[in-house]
């Protein structure tokens, strides 16, 4: 075999064609309604410091998309940009002493070296940074056009407050009563905040994951149902016994089980309810139920709805009515209600829950049936062990008494309704998205408060509201907004008499609910968007990106989008068609992190190995969706086909032709006249065919690459007798062009260089992809294999379109079937066409 001099230099190769890919504009692209578009979108990082392997996985899977897409001829888009507001950012900029501006903008540069070293086809014309207030101008407007619509409104309550954060979290960025970026347990604390109305959409954002179902991961639409929580059931009203300081004389249940009001026999509050304080002002119980409710509040939310948790409560001294049965209710305040279910309060049924139940026994409360299991003959509140939750007939229950439990929901939502004690009602256990934060790096929230006018927006004419870049940042995390004289104190634009500006800014999840609009047009200076370039482009057509984010940003996002339509600025229902959650990159079967010593870096890698190397091992190693563990044996194995590549053309270059992929016609296999030649071209073929469906229709990488590397292995097998005729070099040519053309979108720098060294003078870049021909796979034999009671014993070579009268006497005749088959009587044989012959022999 001739020697192949030059080695594969992955470092010169991979620097060369990013600098001709950017110098020509190669992945600019333009909003051309003449041709089929395509939106492809990984979710944009954080600038917290640089890019991970991690990100590599997500950007290599969204980058061969990208390519391939635009070979099958559609007009792609594939932008890039920045998360650069928010906690990640700011506290990663307080560690290291920097001020927040100063490290982000390092940081976006230093990231955005690192992603053009890897070659994605980013067009980096539409690059968007969102501490910029060319972007945050945009959603400052957004906001004051919610707060024009009451989607925006100020409220004061209990929050989700982190003390290493110094900020508020919403309930999305609660995760096990932790918080989301430190982990520090999460604690409520009384504020007035700004708060955005997603409850209004949430019967839309429910119904609508019907609509996303097959493009979107199950378990991410499964997330957002449970998150959304949708339950139906009926409000009740509960007279009090004595009306409430405040005048208050009722309280207000919501229940999914109204068929058991009259056993309703206590009633249970959340520590938070707003009536508690009410109810137990100048009572001789208030110190110990404001002692109760200090220590509930603080517990976490997980806990406190778990099943196992240990019921505990205390007597407020007050009581309610029970509307139908009249009976005296005492009410409680318990640990295992939420505010943020319901109302807040439970109407305790203990016979047929076992929560009440375990309640109502610890603290000698009445168990009152009403519902007797089906099959049952009594039930006696004395003996019961544990709550009867089960369907079945009503009884002790007025009217009701004799009715299946099911029709009671109905009667008794009915009877509701017609006497004015209740109505029929949904609860969701979605709740208002709190934007608010008490930080320094975000969005300014563009209102003022005015003693004379209340809280006053600003105009738009003078947006943006510029956050101050001159100010110190304090170590301890806490916002130096308030103290900044220059920004707080402005001009009522109502009264023009001395205002505050709002000091709070905006939760990062803002930014990132609408930047894949301000992708369509970021040159924009006098709209956020055009609607013509919005018409086009959106929604995304492919969504890449953590799972993590199916109850956060991808909620939120959704919102937005649902929002803005109703707000007249776009014209769509929902931002991403389809959504992959690629899987995270592990170390030794582990989550990366410093700590662990168990980080990769990309550019140690792409260093090492070059760029394609890494894209073709995150890509190879495991199917997208699912985790990969990060393997130095499999890094070098990538390595090792990628030069593996390289020599086979090196070794061919003199010899191969300039012809494109799948050019090689069925007459040059015949005037070949070898049968390397046909298998060549069917291998071919079949690998263009595959690779297509693998990649575009599933996102299997791992599959398609591999039956890549079977391509290459069959034209190191037929090369030496292929080359040795004008007919076998170009059927050689022609699978070699489709080897590039195919493998490009996973290693394009790789492919580009043995692409113009076959003498192509165009780019690989801007190529079609390959055009199969269906005869070409076309078989004109096939293995028949032989089995004898289940067990493989033979196979055979037969025409492709043998028939079972044709290979049953060759398969008895087989040499090594006789000897299986003595002393057995056939008792019948099962063919299979193309594939299998079974001889089943008598027991």
């Amino acid at each position: 075999m001739e020697q192949v001099k030059e080695r594969y230099d992955p470092q010169t190769v991979e620097v060369k064609w990013q600098r001709i890919w950017a110098e020509q504009g190669t992945f600019h692209t333009e909003t051309d309604a003449s041709q089929p578009k395509y939106y492809v979108l990984e979710m944009f990082p954080y600038p917290s410091g640089r890019i991970h392997i991690g990100h590599a996985r997500v950007y290599s899977i969204g980058d061969a998309v990208a390519r391939m897409k635009r070979m099958q001829g559609y007009n792609v888009l594939h932008p890039m940009g920045w998360d650069a507001f928010g906690l990640p950012a700011e506290n990663a900029a307080i560690k290291h002493g920097v001020h927040p501006a100063k490290w982000t903008m390092e940081n976006i540069d230093t990231m955005r070296s690192q992603l053009q070293r890897m070659g994605y086809s980013l067009d980096w014309r539409r690059e968007v940074t969102t501490c910029q207030p060319d972007y945050y101008r945009w959603e400052q407007l957004f906001f004051l056009k919610f707060l024009e619509k009451g989607l925006a409104y100020r409220h004061k309550a209990a929050q989700n407050w982190c003390e290493s954060c110094h900020t508020v979290l919403a309930n999305e960025q609660v995760e096990d009563g932790l918080c989301w970026r430190c982990d520090t347990q999460v604690v409520q604390k009384e504020l007035t905040q700004w708060f955005l109305r997603i409850t209004d959409y949430a019967e839309e954002l429910l119904r609508d994951l019907d609509e996303l179902e097959g493009g979107w991961p199950e378990r991410v639409v499964s997330m957002q149902r449970n998150w959304i929580g949708k339950s139906i059931g009926a409000e009740i009203a509960f007279p009090l016994e004595q009306p409430a300081l405040d005048g208050t004389d009722t309280i207000r249940v919501f229940t999914t089980r109204q068929d058991t009001v009259f056993g309703a026999t206590f009633m249970s509050l959340a520590a938070e309810h707003p009536l508690v304080d009410e109810l137990i002002s100048g009572s001789p119980q208030e110190a110990e139920v404001r002692a109760f409710c200090d220590r509930v509040r603080n517990m976490d939310k997980v806990v406190r709805g778990a099943e196992d948790l240990e019921k505990e409560g205390v007597f407020t001294g007050q009581y309610c009515l029970n509307p139908y049965t009249g009976r005296r209710m005492p009410i409680w305040v318990a640990n295992f209600v939420l505010m943020g279910y319901g109302t807040g309060a439970v109407m305790a049924v203990p016979a047929h829950d076992q929560r009440d139940f375990e309640f109502a026994r610890k603290y000698g409360l009445e168990v009152q049936p009403v519902i007797l299991p089906h099959g049952e003959t009594s039930l006696d509140a004395s003996t019961m062990d544990a709550a009867r939750p089960e369907a079945g007939t009503l009884i002790n229950s007025g009217e009701f008494t004799g009715l299946d439990n099911e029709q009671a929901k109905v009667a008794i939502a009915d009877h509701l309704e017609r006497g004015k004690k209740g109505k029929r009602a949904v609860n969701y256990r979605l709740r208002d998205w709190n934007i608010s934060r008490q930080r320094y790096w975000g969005a300014p929230i563009p209102v003022m408060y005015c003693d004379t006018c209340g809280v006053v927006p600003e105009r738009e004419e003078n947006l943006p509201v510029v956050l101050p870049l001159d100010l110190q940042v304090r170590e301890d995390g806490r916002s130096p907004l308030p103290d900044a004289a220059d920004f707080v104190n402005t001009v009522c634009p109502l009264c023009g008499g001395p205002a505050r500006r709002e000091t709070d800014t905006m939760d990062t999840f803002v930014e990132s609910s609408w930047y894949f609009l301000r992708y369509t047009a970021p040159w924009e200076h006098d709209q956020a968007f055009r609607p013509e370039d919005l018409a086009y482009w959106c929604p995304v057509d492919q969504y890449i990106g953590g799972v993590e984010h199916a109850i956060l940003h991808l909620l939120y996002a959704r919102f937005w989008v649902k929002a803005l339509r109703d707000l007249g600025f776009i014209r769509m229902d929902e931002p991403f068609k389809a959504l992959l959650a690629q899987g995270m990159v592990l170390k030794d079967g582990a989550k990366m992190s410093k700590s662990k010593g168990n980080v990769v870096s990309p550019d140690e890698m792409t260093a090492r190995y070059g760029a394609d190397a890494v894209r073709l091992f995150l890509l190879f190693a495991a199917p997208a969706e699912r985790d990969l563990d990060w393997s130095d044996s499999g890094i070098e194995g990538a390595q090792r086909f990628t030069h593996r590549l390289w020599r086979l053309v090196m070794e061919l270059e003199k010899e191969l032709l300039a012809v494109r992929p799948c050019s090689a016609s069925a007459e040059d296999v015949q005037v070949a006249a070898a049968p390397e030649a046909e298998a060549l071209r069917r291998k071919e073929h079949a690998t263009v065919v595959k690779v297509a469906g693998d990649i575009a229709d599933r996102f299997q990488f791992n599959t398609a690459i591999a039956s890549v590397m079977e391509l290459v292995n069959t034209l190191y097998q037929t090369k030496d007798v292929l080359r040795q005729s004008e007919p076998g070099r170009r059927v050689l040519s022609s699978a070699v062009a489709s080897t590039l053309a195919v493998l490009s979108p996973v290693t394009p720098h790789l492919c580009e260089e043995l692409w113009q060294r076959l003498g192509h003078m165009d780019l690989l870049s801007g190529q079609p992809w390959p055009i199969h021909d269906p005869q070409a796979l076309v078989r004109d034999e096939v293995t028949i294999v032989i089995q004898v009671d289940g067990k493989v014993r033979s196979k055979l070579v037969v025409p492709a379109d043998a028939v079972a009268e044709d290979v049953q006497p060759q398969a008895l005749a087989n040499e090594n079937i006789q000897k299986h088959l003595a002393g057995r009587e056939v008792a019948k044989m099962v063919f299979i066409p193309g594939k299998l012959l079974s001889i089943v022999t008598k027991k």
